[in-house]
């Protein structure tokens, strides 16, 4: 796995005062743990986070000591402890818009016959915080939690052309550093994104993220300029372009206006 990358503090790279770096690091230790991992040891988290050995060693210790992490001796490694869950559930019920959100997407897993997702940014991927599927959907399931590629699904596409364009090539800055030699390709295909997104309301990815699945995905912008991004898919088999952008977008456009509209009250 490659190193985490963040994003930097200022947009001019002048360091900011306020920002705490021993706290920075300490959350980045924890961002390291991904799903599926189990165990990572202190040489394992120091190559994904990109921070010495002998700073993640304190780290790990400290957020032990605070239960954000457990430790096996017998394995000499640490894995995610209730602290995580306790911060990750008080984030997730707080959040107005999933639960206005869930019999909505019900509703429209239902109608199409497709996986409907709600999703906001980490970094440069989309993580879930709701997810509905009927039970005619058995393959390329996801759950709360699971992240999918901000360039390259169409639930991170329709963030980034939600974006004002300044924020949006502040963004692609460090998606061109990830991409490497992949960037003038990738780079191509998010501006026909964005460009598709203007004219139709949505974005549309057809076996792009994983070519097994296809998707489409609508934006809703918050009043305090929060963006979350909501997506039908399922396996690309089933769900042709066709019927994507012509019986299940226009639909995905609705139920995100209705949501949008009910929000308004809260």
């Amino acid at each position: 796995m490659s190193k985490l990358t963040g994003l930097p503090r200022s947009r001019e790279g002048e360091t900011d005062r306020k920002f705490i770096e021993a706290l920075a690091r300490g959350l980045n230790v924890l961002r390291a743990f991904q799903p599926g991992d189990g165990f990572l040891g202190n040489q394992e988290i120091s190559a994904r986070t990109g921070l010495p050995r002998s700073s993640v060693s304190r780290i790990t210790y400290t957020l032990t000591e605070l239960g954000y992490l457990s430790y096996s001796g017998r394995l000499e490694k640490y894995q995610l402890d209730s602290g995580v869950l306790a911060l990750g559930y008080a984030f997730i019920s707080n959040l107005a818009i999933r639960r206005i959100a869930r019999p909505l997407m019900q509703e429209l897993a239902r109608q199409t016959d497709t996986a409907v997702g709600l999703a906001s940014r980490d970094r440069l991927d989309m993580i879930y915080v709701e997810y509905c599927a009927p039970a005619t959907v058995t393959t390329f399931r996801s759950e709360i939690g699971d992240r999918v590629p901000l360039p390259t699904s169409a639930i991170g596409r329709a963030y980034l052309a939600a974006l004002p364009a300044d924020e949006r090539e502040y963004f692609l800055s460090h998606v061109k550093q990830k991409a490497g030699r992949d960037w003038p390709a990738l780079r191509e295909r998010l501006q026909e994104a964005v460009e598709f997104y203007q004219r139709h309301g949505f974005c549309c990815v057809i076996g792009e993220w994983n070519r097994d699945v296809n998707g489409v995905a609508v934006p809703l912008v918050m009043n305090q300029g929060t963006i979350f991004s909501f997506n039908c898919g399922g396996p690309a088999y089933r769900l042709k372009e066709d019927y994507l952008q012509r019986e299940v977008a226009p639909q995905l456009r609705n139920m995100v206006r209705n949501i949008e509209a009910t929000l308004i009250q809260y």
